[in-house]
C-alpha cells in the first residue's frame, strides 16, 4: 500500500455529517488516495469537525512530525486551523490544483509534570490553575532562575497559535506563529502589599525553559489541562516547560494567513 497517499479521517461522529463525510471519502479515492483504518499507516490525517477537533486529532495521533494534518470545517464559525469547509468540496480541488495551497509549521511545547517521563505536548496552551475556590501559589523559574512567586487562580502557558485562544481571554498578546517562543499569562494573580507578580504577559524564546513548582501549603492539587483536554494527575509538585523541536506540518490557503484570520475573528 502506497502510504504516501493514505488518509485516515479523525471525524465527530455526527449522523448530520455522514453523507457529507461519504462525499468527501469518494472525491479522495477519485484523485487517487487510499483511506486507511490506523493513522499510524497514513501520511495525511483529516479532521472533520472544528478547532477542538483538530487539537483532539493532533493529540490522539500522537502529534505526529512525518506526516501532515488538514483540517475540514463542518460549521461556520471562524476557524485557525481548518481552512477548508465541507460543504465546498470543489473549493478544495480547486485550491489543490491550482497550487493555492501550502505547508505551514506550527510550534508546540512539551510539558513534563513531576519529572517523569515521557512529556505531554500541547498545540494550544498548557493550564495549571486552583481546582478550589482559594489561590495558590507557584514559584516561577526562567531556566534555573527564580523570577517570581505567583499568588493567584493559574496560568496559562500558550503557543503562538494558542496566543488567540483562552490565553488572549485574559488579556495576552497575540504572537505570530513564525515566531519560535511560547507566552505565560496570569489568571486573577494577587498584587497588594504583600504580595505581588509580574502582573504581566511574558514571552519567552524557545531557547528558554520555564519551571513552575507548586507550594506545597494544603492547595497542592491543581488543575492540569492540555489543550481542550483536563489530565487525571492528582497531585502537580512541578511542570517544567519547553519549546518542542517537533512542528505539527498543516496543509493550509495561500491566501488564508494566520493574520487573515485574526481580523477576521476579532476585527
Amino acid at each position: 500500500m502506497n502510504r504516501r497517499r493514505q488518509l485516515y479521517f479523525f471525524v465527530q461522529h455526527e449522523k448530520r455529517l455522514e453523507k457529507k463525510l461519504e462525499n468527501l471519502k469518494k472525491l479522495a479515492i477519485q484523485h487517487d488516495f487510499t483511506i486507511g483504518e490506523n493513522h499510524k499507516d497514513a501520511n495525511i490525517i483529516v479532521s472533520v469537525g472544528n478547532d477542538g477537533t483538530f487539537l483532539q486529532a493532533v493529540r490522539k495521533t500522537g502529534f505526529r512530525n512525518d506526516c501532515l494534518y488538514v483540517g475540514i470545517s463542518t460549521d461556520n464559525l471562524p476557524s485557525f486551523y481548518c481552512d477548508f469547509h465541507i460543504d465546498e468540496l470543489d473549493k478544495m480541488v480547486e485550491a489543490a490544483t491550482t497550487e493555492r495551497i501550502e505547508v505551514r509549521k506550527y510550534p508546540i511545547i512539551q510539558v513534563t509534570v513531576n519529572g517523569e517521563h515521557p512529556p505531554f505536548y500541547c498545540l494550544n496552551e498548557c493550564t495549571i490553575r486552583s481546582s478550589i475556590v482559594k489561590t495558590f501559589v507557584i514559584d516561577v523559574y526562567v531556566d534555573d532562575y527564580l523570577f517570581e512567586t505567583f499568588r493567584g487562580d493559574g496560568m496559562i502557558i500558550s503557543t503562538p497559535t494558542g496566543s488567540t485562544g483562552y490565553n488572549k481571554s485574559v488579556r495576552g498578546a497575540v504572537v505570530d506563529p513564525l515566531i519560535p517562543c511560547f507566552q505565560v499569562s496570569e489568571i486573577a494573580s494577587l498584587n497588594n502589599n504583600h504580595y505581588r507578580t509580574l502582573d504581566s504577559s511574558f514571552i519567552l524564546s524557545g531557547d528558554r525553559k520555564l519551571t513552575l513548582k507548586v507550594v506545597q501549603d494544603g492547595n497542592d492539587f491543581p488543575l492540569l489541562a492540555m489543550d481542550n483536554e483536563a489530565l487525571g494527575i492528582s497531585h502537580v509538585q512541578k511542570l517544567t516547560i519547553q519549546l518542542s523541536d517537533r512542528r505539527i506540518k498543516t496543509v493550509k490557503l495561500k491566501d488564508n494567513s494566520f493574520w487573515h484570520k485574526v481580523q477576521r475573528t476579532f476585527l
